[in-house]
């Protein structure tokens, strides 16, 4: 399967993550543009350069792409961007027409431009560091009371004028986007909204562009991950749906982006438009389950629905089908946090894991969201002592709980099309069982989970509180006692760096080297 693969911005978690998950599964070529193209925390992405690699890369089945970068040079670009209206345009009827002559099923995303509720200017334009809040409070009060709220008397008048008419610009291009997905451009289009409240002008915006049939999504730098395993879902389902004998399985070709069959109003149907019609018994399905249940009703930061939803999005907008533990393919352990989630960072405790971990027989992921942008290190100490087994299908803590979801999701998937497809054409005499196990010896994979166990628990829940600069020769010794560990556990010993890609203590790339 040929994808090409279009990131927010040339962060790790953007563009290496995509690459370390396909890399799991030797039938997946994954296509990016070139790093230096996209854009980062200071600049913009390279538009044109894009354009030039979308016309000349090969013959793909699938495109995936952040409609922000080919509009606004990127996602933090979407909310400083000078650009007028009719530019942006013109750029994204360029991209229409470079897409209409690909044979691919598209999967595109685009963000609802975001409201901070604070004064930090890092990802915003310069205005933010004094007026974030009062904009914040002006959009919230202007939404709940129907009204204009009194506090536009306070903001600068040009800086208003200047919020509310990026703000317009960039919701009119949303909707642009929805009538090319009438047009039948996009197999899905979702429309991403993140640090949410429960009032705002994003909130205005995500209702409208709902009504007008879009699909909105909470959550943001983990949706190309999400959009991800769906084109591999999609892609590998409708081949084997066709395969009714193993020995027939042959490495799957581009297929037709139409499909004929009537659309019921379910959120599958809803997001794709054209996506295959699939058969019950091929789709992956996944059963969620909760280590504090009772509390799966509580909303993780930065989001506005309940964790029970958030995990249900993104399991059905990759593809897969939520089902009972007794009818799962894998299990999703999911941490969840009890009365409110945590914050390592920002000093917010939380109750941590107190249960006893018991590893399961079936196959199994886990998404440890009980603190936002970090591990549980009570719950990861019990990991350490049971070990993970052979049917381990990865780990997630990274940064929202939507994020630590959608990537750890797409890995699992990703790796079960890989074994499942190995599986097909290792003998045709053998009978392919549903309840197979991974061959976690595979070394892509072992160096994706080094990566998460590295950055969501060490660094994230432990070194990063020990520094105060974005210091690599310090950071790589402090992470030394750490690498040793999680080596232990996975059985592999590799020579590790560490960049910090951005400049700042958010992010850190960890990078496996050759020996």
């Amino acid at each position: 399967m040929n994808i090409a693969f279009i990131p927010i911005d040339n962060r790790p978690v953007c563009y290496t993550l995509p690459e370390q998950v396909c890399a799991i599964n030797s039938s997946i070529n994954l296509f990016m543009p070139e790093r230096k193209y996209l854009g980062s925390l200071t600049k913009y992405a390279d538009v044109d350069k894009i354009f030039e690699w979308l016309e000349k890369i090969p013959q793909v089945d699938a495109i995936v792409m952040c409609l922000d970068t080919v509009a606004y040079g990127g996602l933090i670009s979407s909310r400083r961007c000078p650009d007028a209206f009719d530019e942006i345009k013109n750029r994204v009827e360029n991209l229409k027409s470079i897409l209409e002559k690909k044979n691919a099923k598209i999967y595109a995303f685009s963000s609802i431009m975001r409201i901070s509720n604070n004064n930090v200017n890092e990802e915003e334009k310069e205005y933010w560091d004094k007026w974030g809040k009062k904009i914040f409070d002006y959009s919230y009060q202007t939404h709940k009371l129907g009204t204009e709220s009194c506090i536009s008397n306070i903001i600068p008048s040009e800086i208003l004028d200047d919020y509310l008419a990026t703000r317009k610009r960039n919701f009119e291009i949303n909707k642009l986007y929805l009538e090319y997905q009438k047009q039948g451009l996009f197999d899905t289009l979702v429309f991403s909204k993140d640090d949410c409240a429960e009032y705002g002008f994003n909130v205005q915006e995500a209702q409208v562009l709902e009504k007008l049939g879009g699909f909105i999504k909470t959550g943001a730098d983990e949706i190309p991950l999400t959009l991800l395993a769906r084109a591999v879902v999609k892609f590998f389902d409708a081949k084997m749906q066709r395969c009714k004998d193993a020995k027939s399985f042959t490495e799957p070709v581009a297929q037709s982006r139409h499909c004929e069959c009537e659309r019921s109003n379910s959120v599958n149907s809803k997001v794709v438009g054209r996506d295959y019609c699939l058969d019950d018994e091929t789709s992956l399905k996944i059963s969620p389950i909760f280590l504090a249940p009772e509390y799966k009703g509580l909303i993780s930061n930065y989001e506005d629905v309940s964790i029970e939803k958030s995990v249900k999005g993104q399991l059905e907008l990759a593809g897969c089908k939520v089902c009972e533990p007794d009818e799962a393919d894998i299990l999703l352990y999911v941490n969840n946090f009890e009365d409110h989630q945590g914050e390592i960072v920002m000093k917010v405790p939380t109750k941590p894991f107190s249960k006893k971990w018991q590893r399961p027989e079936k196959p199994y992921m886990i998404a440890d969201v009980r603190y936002a942008n970090g591990a549980d290190n009570e719950f990861v100490k019990q990991l350490f002592e049971v070990g993970l087994g052979d049917n381990f299908y990865g780990y997630s803590a990274w940064n929202t709980s939507a994020n630590s979801l959608g990537s750890l999701i797409c890995g699992a998937v990703v790796k079960y099309y890989g074994f499942k497809l190995q599986r097909c054409q290792d003998d045709n005499s053998k009978t392919v069982d549903r309840d197979y196990y991974p061959d976690n010896k595979n070394e892509n994979f072992l160096k994706l989970q080094t990566i998460r166990f590295l950055d969501d628990w060490a660094y994230q829940a432990n070194v990063r509180q020990e520094l105060n600069s974005p210091d690599e020769k310090l950071v790589k010794e402090k992470m030394k006692p750490y690498e040793k560990m999680v080596f232990g556990l996975l059985g592999v010993d590799y020579n590790i760096s560490y960049k910090f890609t951005w400049n700042r203590l958010f992010e850190v790339e960890i990078c496996i080297l050759s020996n």
